[in-house]
């Protein structure tokens, strides 16, 4: 059989492809130890703290904004909504002769992202078959004078004033029997001045409708001059506060604001025609660039594992520790080479590969399972957050960057499933460290979205881990967290 040139070259592309190509489940996570030259050292002193995490500016959520109450049987309760400002649809909009509302929906949807691997994730936490309760309530507060929005804020405290509610898996809601489908797209009718109506599939989202005599009341038959500016619509109005309760262990649930969350009108007017009424749809859109949106998380420990490490601040080391997401909990990891630099006898060393490796408690919990993602940096002498040089590459916009940093998959920090554990590349940190090029002012992991590696706490995902802790002189193979030092012993 002959090959031609270009047959050879199309073998050998595939070939090279068919190579590279990774398990999803372990992509980041480096070489096999045995392609790593040097000897190696694992035997480092580590200390792990479980840490509150600080609070975090809860406004301009790209990746979608938390509702929700979630009961975790190790983490306790975790409590999330979101204030929204309502916004005109233009400037000197008129609702027309006669008008009356026959409808007003609340349209929130779901939040979805691409991630740095390539697949898609849908922004969920929890067991969506339970029962949710979403409330909205009109927010007195506005939110367009707010200076700070941090997510411990209260926003919705006084949004007692209910406009709406929806109860999920409910078959005697007006709409009948709703679910929580985040990556299931649906059909809607819709609405076309002077048309026939039509029927056309729409993203995924929740539709919650409000009382059609309050918004009425509220909007419809608002005096016209505050419908001449945004500002003064939010004036009169304020905007919208959702939160929810739920059975059993409930859920997270992130919706995106960026582009088409609204509150959605559907009223009838005096039509041109002397006699006739025309029905219209209109949209008051609730965007982040246009006004406010922000969110609230508060989490209860009480009764928790985790109340008892949060209190205890005499360096005490537990088999486990704790993160989680939505500015909850973080690890404080401190190094000790001590031991290390004793082995080598004061002789220079040169690090070929540092990974820390930690494996997570097994957990048999189908509905909590382990954040895809940790974040890892370090504190400078200010206690400042800082990418460690392995993550610090440089670039245009960060010219102090470090030449020896690696790239994103190859920092890692992803879960790998197969293994259950995360692995970080910490080469060039491990190096300074152990060379006294740089002080261990305190190294932390907590989670990060998916979608994107953050130095700050971040109120877009919900996820938590169970963390093995660190023990000194392990048996080969127990599962902990460690350091793996490869090295080569300089003359």
């Amino acid at each position: 059989m002959k090959f031609s040139k270009q047959d050879l070259l199309t073998m050998l592309i595939g070939l090279f492809l068919f190579s590279s190509c990774k398990d999803p489940n372990t992509i980041g996570l480096g070489q096999e130890d045995s392609a790593i030259t040097g000897e190696l050292y694992d035997n480092t002193t580590i200390t792990s703290q479980t840490q509150a995490d600080d609070a975090v500016s809860a406004s301009q959520l790209t990746t979608g904004y938390p509702i929700g109450f979630m009961t975790d049987p190790v983490f306790g309760e975790t409590t999330a909504g979101t204030a929204m400002t309502v916004n005109i649809p233009s400037e000197k909009y008129r609702f027309g002769k006669n008008a009356i509302l026959d409808s007003a929906v609340l349209i929130l949807p779901y939040s979805s992202q691409a991630t740095v691997t390539g697949s898609k994730t849908t922004y969920f936490y929890g067991d969506s078959t339970q029962t949710y309760t979403f409330t909205v309530g009109q927010m007195t507060k506005d939110l367009t004078r707010e200076q700070s929005f941090l997510s411990s804020t209260e926003w919705g405290k006084d949004a007692t004033e209910v406009l709406g509610t929806l109860v999920t898996n409910d078959p005697n809601q007006p709409q009948g029997r709703i679910f929580i489908k985040p990556s299931t797209p649906f059909k809607i009718t819709e609405i076309v001045t002077g048309k026939p109506d039509s029927l056309r599939m729409t993203a995924p989202q929740l539709r919650i409708r409000l009382n059609t005599a309050k918004i009425q009341d509220k909007i419809v038959k608002m005096d016209t001059l505050s419908l001449d500016r945004n500002n003064l619509f939010i004036d009169k109005f304020r905007g919208l506060y959702v939160g929810a309760k739920a059975t059993g262990k409930g859920g997270i649930i992130f919706f995106n604001s960026v582009d088409s969350a609204r509150l959605q009108l559907y009223y009838k007017k005096d039509g041109k025609t002397q006699g006739t009424r025309d029905t219209v749809s209109i949209n008051f859109p609730i965007k982040p660039g246009l006004a406010p949106v922000v969110s609230y998380v508060k989490h209860d420990y009480a009764n928790t594992p985790i109340k008892t490490q949060l209190e205890d601040h005499t360096g005490k080391q537990y088999e486990e520790t704790y993160l989680q997401a939505l500015s909850g909990l973080r690890n404080k990891i401190s190094f000790n080479f001590d031991d290390f630099k004793t082995k080598m006898g004061g002789a220079k060393v040169a690090v070929n590969k540092a990974e820390l490796v930690i494996d997570v408690s097994p957990t048999a919990d189908a509905h909590f399972k382990p954040a895809p993602r940790l974040r890892l940096y370090r504190y400078d002498v200010a206690e400042k957050r800082q990418n460690i040089s392995d993550n610090n590459p440089p670039s245009e916009s960060n010219p102090s960057g470090d030449p020896r940093a690696t790239t994103e998959l190859l920092f890692g920090g992803f879960f790998d499933s197969v293994n259950s554990r995360y692995i970080f590349t910490v080469t060039s940190y491990v190096q300074d460290l152990i060379n006294g090029k740089i002080k261990d002012y305190g190294t932390f992991i907590a989670p990060t979205p998916i979608t994107a590696f953050t130095l700050t706490p971040y109120a877009s995902s919900a996820e938590r881990s169970i963390l093995l802790s660190p023990k000194k002189d392990a048996a080969a193979g127990t599962k902990r967290m460690k350091l793996n030092i490869f090295y080569t012993k300089l003359k």
